[in-house]
């Protein structure tokens, strides 16, 4: 139950300094009675989620990133139109002292529609977007105040739709799924579910300019869908999520280059037919805990996570357990700043999971701390 603004304000005040850095924002989607970006304190003695309402309006902010001062916060606006053309966009918020509201700066066209994902560069001078349903990426640049340019630069990445191997109902087109910006922010790479490739590009940070890189891609298994990218801690490799085989690839990453190559990869699903043929099964999402030891991936269809040990000398990951996900389609997770929790946004079943995690074996919780919201898509600690 939503706290009142009044009640919620006087909250803040007494608690806004013991709590710092533990501020919550939840990105949702507002097409089943969400109205936006939702604010929580979070208490890490207990994993316990105190709700602070409607940080602010928005439609469909269904991912959010920060600045690297945590004084400015960006949403992406998945939705088809934007001041009637056909572009989702993008907005920047000053990250509020009160109450844990959300002031907006400016909004922009994000380039392409349906806008997914977005990232700032480490400098806090560049933002770069995925458009989803547009399949397309562009960059900004970002102003001392938070401003966002119109796009720098826009790419749009052209089909001919599914070839052999690829899934027809999923491939039919480019769908640009995640922005990441490389540990040295030489560069940027656009994962392509729809092209199962990763395009990677050359930052310019001071001016947001992004350029193809040679080599310009990394090509995915045909069909495997590549959606989500995570830098390792160490900044040796890269893991990347697919959506559609449920995998985890680890890539080896050359910093002089850009490239990506292949290592190995750790399915996430149980060898062997699936218990029920009627469920579509995906990967969503992978974090590591600060010292890089182990990894928690999300599934959903299955509904599960997987915790993964990370091998210290070679990047290695190997599953050790798949647990209760907490609710249904886990679309995004997230560690706390002290990792000794894990949040899951559960899309369909309507809650955030909370599950404690042992530090010293990576191993999760069986029992989870269930807050109700409607359609969380994205949480990310201020």
């Amino acid at each position: 139950m939503a706290l009142a603004p009044v009640a919620a304000r006087d909250l803040w005040a007494k608690t806004a300094k013991a709590a710092a850095g533990k501020l919550l924002f939840v990105g949702t989607g507002t097409r089943t009675g969400s109205k936006g970006i939702y604010a929580y304190l979070f208490d890490t003695a207990r994993g316990e989620l105190t709700p602070l309402g409607l940080a602010v309006d928005a439609d469909t902010p269904s991912f959010l990133c920060l600045s690297p001062d945590g004084k400015t916060l960006f949403a992406v606006s998945e939705v088809e139109s934007y001041k009637g053309a056909k572009t989702g966009s993008v907005t920047s918020y000053i990250v509020g002292a009160a109450a844990g509201k959300l002031t907006p700066i400016n909004t922009v066209a994000s380039g392409g529609t349906g806008p997914c994902h977005l990232t700032t560069d480490h400098t806090g001078r560049v933002l770069v977007v995925a458009n989803y349903a547009g399949g397309s990426a562009a960059s900004f640049q970002i102003g001392a105040d938070g401003r966002l340019s119109e796009a720098v630069s826009e790419f749009h990445y052209p089909s001919n739709g599914p070839g052999p191997g690829q899934v027809k109902d999923r491939q039919e087109a480019s769908h640009a799924h995640r922005a990441t910006v490389s540990p040295d922010n030489r560069f940027v790479y656009i994962n392509d579910l729809g092209l199962d490739r990763i395009h990677i590009y050359k930052l310019d940070a001071d001016t947001a300019k992004l350029t193809a890189n040679d080599p310009s891609d990394w090509v995915a298994a045909p069909g495997s869908g590549p959606r989500a990218l995570r830098f390792h801690p160490s900044g040796r490799w890269a893991y990347c999520v697919t959506e559609m085989t449920s995998s985890v690839d680890q890539l080896g990453w050359d910093s002089s280059t850009g490239s990506l190559t292949l290592i190995g990869e750790t399915p996430l699903l149980p060898a062997g037919p699936p218990a029920d043929p009627t469920v579509v099964s995906t990967g969503s999402e992978i974090v590591f805990d600060h010292e890089g030891d182990f990894a928690y991936a999300a599934n959903r269809g299955n509904n599960f996570l997987a915790t993964l040990k990370v091998d210290e000398g070679s990047g290695k990951l190997t599953l050790l357990r798949r647990s209760t996900c907490g609710g249904s389609v886990p679309r995004h997770i997230a560690l706390d700043p002290t990792d000794h929790w894990i949040l899951v946004a559960n899309q369909e079943s309507n809650v955030i999971a909370v599950f404690r995690r042992n530090e010293r074996n990576g191993e999760l919780g069986t029992a989870a701390k269930s807050f109700p919201i409607q359609s969380p898509q994205c949480v990310l600690f201020v």
